[in-house]
Order: C-alpha cells, then structure tokens, then sequence
C-alpha cells in the first residue's frame, strides 16, 4: 500500500501534468478531513486520464458519483460610503453613511467522484465538476469513458439532479420513467399532487 500525496501536492501533480488545467481545493473541515479537488470543465476528461494513468497514482477505480445541488445564494453585507448631503445652513457637505448591499450567487449542480486505486491500495481522491448553474447549462464532462463504473451512477445524477454529462455512452432516465418531469432530489423540487401521478400511471 502507497500513500497518496495530500491533496496539495496533487493540485500541483494535475497542473504540472495537464497544461491548462485549473485545480481549486475544497477543504472540508469535518473529522474525516476528505478535501477535494474541483477540475474546470475544459480539461476534466484530461485530468482524470491523468489520475488513472499516472505510475505512482493509479486510480483506476471509481466508487461513486454523486450529486449535489447549490442554490442562488444572497449575501448581505454593511458598507461605509460617502455622500454628499445639504447642511442646515443650505451648503453641500460630505458625510460617511452606511448603506446595506445585497449580492446574489447563482446556484449550481456539482457532480462529485470518489476514486480509489486497486493496484495502489490507496484512496480516496474526490473530485468536483460544477455546471454553469442550474438552468440553462446544467453541463459536465462524462467520466465514464474513463471509469466504466461510473456509467450508472453519472444517468442516476442526471435522473435526480437533472445534471447533464456530455459524451456519455447512454444518458437517459435510470430511476424515474421516461415522462416524468423535473429532478426529485433537486432542494427546490416540489412532488406532483397525487391524483397527478395517478393519470400517469393510468
């Protein structure tokens, strides 16, 4: 059994060996201290060939896929600014005030790899994919044609989240029947009435 390098050391192992790459650690601060890594969608593909092939990595096993789903987040935050406002006596007079501005995130699905190496005996690395945002360009890159057993797991995503991986072999619904509209484990997913699902089935 080899160790793995921490995930600093394989940020730089990924840029130095995929030009262009673009690695960002997501530190995780529970117990297990399981920090990931989050790829740019370009060179995904690119990165995770690297992972697999790379001598002393070796990750040659895909153990999971998963989804997770970011909504629009808004921040709120106290500035000082200064204004210029009219004194008793009619003249122009700059003051300090302090305003409250509002700055909105737009959400985001993430697609999330937990890899291991059976010929290393080491694991896991966890890697991020991140779509655009949750509307129009839910995209990311299959991995699938690097893990073959990533293949159910990836349309399982795309089933509950909704997100889409482009150059999968065979994207469609796994869970959820063909009709069926919207994705279940999306935070904002509201369940048809009853007498809904009924007419479906019917």
């Amino acid at each position: 059994m080899s160790p793995l390098p921490a995930v600093e050391e394989l940020k730089a192992l990924i840029e130095a060996g995929v030009t262009g790459a673009a690695v960002a650690v997501v530190p995780n601060s529970s117990p297990s201290g399981q920090h990931s890594l989050l790829l740019d969608r370009e060179h995904a593909r690119a990165v995770a060939e690297f992972l697999r092939d790379h001598a002393e990595l070796r990750l040659d096993y895909c153990s999971l896929v998963t989804g997770v789903d970011w909504l629009d987040r808004e921040t709120t935050e106290k500035i000082k600014v200064k204004k210029v406002v009219e004194g008793p006596d009619g003249s122009q007079q700059e003051t300090e005030v302090e305003e409250t501005r509002k700055t909105k995130t737009p959400g985001y699905l993430e697609a999330v790899y937990h890899l291991f190496s059976m010929e290393k005996k080491h694991g896991p690395v966890i890697l991020r994919l991140r779509t655009a945002n949750r509307a129009d360009d839910g995209h990311v890159p299959s991995l699938t044609p690097v893990w073959r057993s990533a293949e159910f797991q990836e349309r399982e995503a795309f089933d509950l989240y909704g997100i889409v991986f482009d150059g999968h072999p065979d994207l469609r619904r796994i869970l959820m029947w063909d009709g069926f509209v919207d994705y279940p484990m999306r935070k904002d997913y509201v369940p048809p009435a009853d007498d809904a699902l009924a007419g479906v089935h019917a």
